[in-house]
């Protein structure tokens, strides 16, 4: 009786690295990027990768499907096989943003996915250049009272992140300003440094750059608490705006109906992966905060942004074109 405990359990020992091994994906994987090679969305789908490539024995690729601000790559990983070969960069602007202004989209935004993990969560910067008057939030809400509609702000594009961002703080601060939309974070802080426009708001990613070289000036972040990367600038909470919060968020997804298990296996080994002390500082350098948590976490936090924008694109009637 106790032989036949004792293989059972010995069997039951040497299954689990069975299972685990069951539950990755065959072949190489592939990670679709919505934006092109250099950003911030690939550049933390590249440390990803690096882990989980040698973690997994597996071949794993970054592929960039740029174009309509991550929309074209979320839309073609929710028509892909539930195999784990193809999973998805997500980004606030595919799985938030775009849904709440009720852009028409080939794909469900909650429908058609699996939650794998957050990967990172970090602030916009309220920056503008050296010769602008308003330095400080409070100064910069009573310049655009004077002068109603004429303070110009950059964004990277209608219905983009920073685009949002703007439309929150002219709500709470009951101010008009004027939005120009460019074509990317890249010709919005050209023409900032260069003085076409007067202030941004810009992911922390693509201002620190400007701000660390004194080409721009941080008013204030827009997270409720301060980046580890800015403990010196104060929050827009803090500048007087309670509960003011817009952030830009990256996390991995895969096809809907991929196999429980299998998504499981990817959430705990995503959250090894951020544990790690060096992907911690490259998370840092990039102001990338808050990785890592369970699926449902994940799940819920998504669906917490969609409701948010959706309200925020309705009161300011945002529209894609806009």
């Amino acid at each position: 009786m106790k032989r036949r405990t004792l293989i059972a359990a010995t069997a039951a020992t040497l299954a689990v690295p069975m299972v685990r091994a069951q539950s990755l994906p065959k072949g190489p994987v592939r990670i679709i990027v919505g934006f092109p090679p250099g950003g911030g969305t690939d550049a933390l789908a590249r440390v990803v990768a690096q882990k989980l490539q040698a973690m997994w024995g597996l071949s794993i690729v970054i592929e960039n499907k740029a174009g309509a601000a991550g929309v074209i790559a979320a839309d073609f990983v929710s028509k892909q096989a539930p195999d784990g070969n193809t999973l998805l960069m997500a980004h606030i602007n595919s799985h938030a943003l775009a849904p709440a202004m009720g852009t028409r989209l080939n794909y469900d935004a909650e429908r058609d996915f699996a939650p794998i993990s957050m990967v990172g969560v970090t602030p916009n910067i309220l920056i503008c250049n050296a010769d602008q008057p308003a330095k400080t939030v409070a100064d910069l809400v009573e310049l655009c009272k004077r002068q109603p509609g004429k303070i110009s702000f950059a964004s990277a594009g209608g219905g983009s992140a920073q685009h949002f961002a703007l439309e929150m703080f002219k709500l709470q601060a009951g101010i008009d300003a004027l939005h120009v939309p460019y074509k990317g974070s890249g010709p919005a802080l050209t023409d900032l440094i260069g003085g076409q426009v007067n202030y941004c708001f810009e992911t922390m990613t693509s201002a620190t750059p400007h701000i660390k070289s004194g080409k721009a000036i941080a008013l204030a972040q827009t997270r409720l608490k301060r980046a580890k990367g800015f403990p010196g600038v104060p929050t827009m909470a803090e500048s007087g705006f309670a509960g003011y919060e817009a952030t830009v968020w990256y996390g991995l997804m895969a096809p809907a109906r991929m196999p429980p298990g299998m998504t499981q296996r990817m959430n705990e080994d995503v959250n090894k992966v951020l544990a790690m002390p060096d992907v911690q500082e490259k998370m840092d350098q990039y102001g990338a905060e808050d990785g890592g948590g369970s699926i449902e976490k994940f799940a819920s936090f998504i669906k917490n942004e969609q409701q948010k924008w959706a309200q925020v694109a309705k009161a300011a009637n945002v529209k894609i074109d806009n």
